[in-house]
């Protein structure tokens, strides 16, 4: 009798660690994968997220001559609307893009950093919300963006008093599971330590702020975020030196790969929560040779 229970526990255990296994392997076979696309706009930001629940967000749109290309990616990619559009600062190069996407999709809301600007750039931007009356929200830090409930997604840095353009950019952290991405718009030294204070900025991926310059990506923050990869938008013909040499020898230094639009051209990262694939459109070698 005892032997029969012996053989009937051993197979209990085997069909219930099968079972574990097997679930564990459908789990990974049918996980939503998130898609986020770092599209080369030349010295600027355009980023375009496709949640795991299929939500689509787009982060920026570079100056107003890539507004056009911004368009023809996205549809590209099928997007027929856009659920959330955030607008870091009003800077041309992140918002001036804004208004031709703006007459291509459907926008269903629009986050701002809520900082005033007086440019034509800007200009453009605010009378494009007003004609179609896409409903606006002003970013909050700390505040929680429900957009998809596979998705953690809070901003930590937003516009305040006595800041300017640049301190004012919408910063967030989007956790999708095990993977944590940090976007940083164009945010300073003073608000990168301010926000590590505050949060876990431990991330795997990191939008390296303000196109890698010397305003921003101190070494003690990098060291706090400690990224695997940094991704840095700017135009290798840029007149502001972009990125600085620290910036670079901190993140090699920390063994993380870096990827920027320069040299790689549109990027895409791809990942199921656990692991994740980076995807450029060219090799380094095509991005040296080739103008951007």
């Amino acid at each position: 009798m005892l032997q029969i229970k012996r053989i009937f526990t051993s197979m209990l255990l085997f069909f219930l660690v099968f079972a574990a296994i097997d679930s564990a392997l459908a789990y990974e076979e049918i996980a939503p994968k998130m898609d986020v696309h770092f599209i080369n706009v030349g010295q600027g930001d355009s980023i375009f997220i496709k949640t795991p629940g299929q939500k689509n967000i787009l982060i920026d749109a570079g100056p107003p001559k890539a507004g056009k290309k911004v368009v023809k990616y996205l549809k590209g990619l099928g997007v027929k609307e856009l659920d959330l559009i955030i607008a870091t600062h009003p800077d041309r190069d992140h918002i001036g893009g804004l208004p031709a996407v703006m007459k291509e999709f459907k926008v269903k809301e629009i986050l701002d950093s809520g900082k005033l600007h007086i440019t034509r750039a800007y200009a453009n931007y605010m009378n494009e919300i007003r004609k179609q009356d896409i409903p606006l929200t002003v970013a909050k830090a700390g505040k929680e963006v429900s957009i998809d409930t596979l998705l953690d997604m809070r901003i930590l840095n937003a516009y305040g008093k006595r800041k300017n353009n640049n301190q004012s950019s919408i910063a967030f952290k989007l956790s999708y599971n095990d993977v944590d991405f940090l976007f940083l718009g164009d945010i300073e030294d003073k608000q990168e330590n301010k926000i590590a204070k505050t949060y876990d900025v431990r991330a795997e991926i990191i939008k390296i702020a303000h196109h890698g310059s010397k305003s921003s990506s101190s070494e003690k923050f990098l060291e706090q975020v400690d990224p695997e990869v940094a991704v840095i938008t700017y135009s290798k013909y840029n007149d502001y030196g972009h990125p600085v040499n620290r910036v670079i020898n901190k993140l090699f230094e920390l063994e993380t790969d870096i990827y920027s639009t320069a040299v790689y051209g549109d990027l895409v990262i791809h990942t199921e929560g656990e692991h994740y694939v980076i995807l450029p459109q060219r090799s380094p070698i095509q991005g040296i040779l080739e103008s951007s």
